[in-house]
């Protein structure tokens, strides 16, 4: 008997990878723009160097690398220079205390966040993440290991606390967190990091007890220079470093320093941990471009120029979610059906539109969060990412709201668009009623 020939060509998990809801949006925004709609675009975490130009000593100390000559391949690990300068930059600004062997650099944040999940979980193991966050979902589906959401809402910042980690810490293989989060731009706190990372901390020393492998933890920080006024970054192993042992900490310059498209990350994590993904991203070549890493490496070294730098890039991303918060804020105040939480960090301003039930000029009831992302689009040109598209479940009206491609005179130009728009709505709805 012939066994049955199968007409799939692809793998089982190309067939059943989502792609990225917020690229999705990104595309179709571009498109319209292209075709000549204006649109306030807060989509994408990206900068636009219009707005925000990385450093001028980076930018001069990448063409003096390729001047020199520094075009070949550099170690998988990172160049010495910059994994030395990574831990000099940690010991200056933070209490982590790291060796050469504790630093791995890599092509951005996205390839040591892959080898983080890599080197640590297996399949069928769980991950445990709090939502809204960005991408943790889609790392745990590669692995084919067990995600556990923990759903977070605006009454705790969008972040989770040990009471809502505790009751899946003991089958856990890595919590992940973020701080500044994606998407939210809240910010954790010492006290409630703390408890975390004594959870953590009591969940190791019951594993120890029995010969389990540990529970680690990663941290996501690429965001950390950029707080609100106010805003103290804390990080798990300058609070208890003993969380050393279990923390792998994942940075980069492409937040801080708006050079997305460099392609310089780094992680800072236990040896045997920084070993194993050593291995995964040599073998995938996700190691940062040569003359990148020298330049890196020379500015991290410069701390005036990186303190400059800072000043004026923290500035002006703050009169940007200023502008946003106070704006929709403003609204709020007026009746109009929106809130927001003010940002403690990043680029990003979480805002909840209340238009469920309500109905546009056309009589069309609003009952989804695609369906207010699709009215404030078309109503007020307001192109914005729902939570669903971090992993949030149900319909609750949250947005993520992001300011690195817009100036301060394109979100004040929006916000009577957005008064329009709801005003209409509201007046529609009353009308139809």
């Amino acid at each position: 008997m012939t066994a049955p020939v199968s007409t799939e060509r692809l793998s089982t998990l190309a067939r059943s990878l989502r792609s990225s809801t917020i690229l999705r949006i990104a595309g179709e925004v571009r498109a319209l723009v292209a075709s000549g709609r204006a649109i306030t675009d807060l989509t994408v975490g990206d900068f636009s160097s219009r707005q925000f130009r990385i450093p001028s000593a980076l930018e001069q100390g990448i063409i003096d690398a390729l001047r020199a000559g520094e075009s070949t391949y550099p170690p998988p690990i990172g160049m010495p220079a910059l994994r030395t300068a990574i831990t000099e930059f940690y010991r200056q600004r933070t209490k982590i205390d790291a060796k050469l062997e504790n630093v791995l650099v890599a092509s951005g944040a996205r390839p040591v966040i892959y080898a983080v999940y890599r080197a640590v979980v297996d399949e069928d193991e769980t991950v445990v993440f709090p939502v809204p966050s960005w991408n943790n979902d889609h790392y745990t589906q590669i692995l084919g290991a067990r995600a556990v959401t923990v759903e977070c809402d605006a009454a705790t910042g969008f972040l989770p606390t040990a009471d809502l980690l505790r009751p899946h810490v003991r089958s856990a293989r890595l919590i992940a967190l973020c701080s500044p989060v994606n998407p939210t731009g809240t910010a954790f706190d010492a006290a409630t990091l703390s408890a975390i990372c004594d959870l953590v901390l009591e969940e190791n020393a019951r594993r120890r007890s029995t010969g389990e492998r540990p529970l680690y933890l990663m941290y996501d920080q690429v965001y950390w220079m950029l707080t609100a006024r106010g805003v103290v970054h804390v990080d798990p192993i300058s609070l208890r470093p003993e969380m050393a042992d279990y923390t792998i900490i994942v940075d980069a310059i492409s937040k801080c320093f708006a050079a997305t498209g460099l392609r310089v990350g780094w992680t800072v994590g236990p040896a045997d941990v920084i070993r194993a993904m050593n291995d995964i991203v040599g073998h995938i070549g996700a190691w940062a471009p040569r003359p990148e890493q020298v330049a890196t490496a020379r500015f991290l070294a410069d701390r005036s120029a990186v303190d400059d730098y800072m000043d004026g890039m923290r500035r002006d991303t703050q009169r940007r979610l200023d502008a946003v918060y106070d704006g929709l804020t403003a609204l709020g105040a007026q009746g109009l059906p929106v809130e927001c939480v003010r940002p403690q960090g990043a680029i990003y301003v979480s805002a909840r539109f209340g238009l469920h039930g309500m109905r546009d000029a056309n009589g069309a009831v609003i009952q989804t969060d695609e369906d207010i992302r699709r009215y404030l689009l078309d109503a007020a040109g307001l192109a914005a990412v729902p939570f669903s598209a971090f992993g949030s479940s149900g319909d609750h009206g949250w947005f993520r709201l992001s300011i690195g491609v817009v100036s301060v005179e394109d979100i004040e130009a929006l916000m009577p668009r957005i008064h329009h728009a709801l005003e209409a709505l509201a007046t529609a709805d009353t009308a139809a009623g």
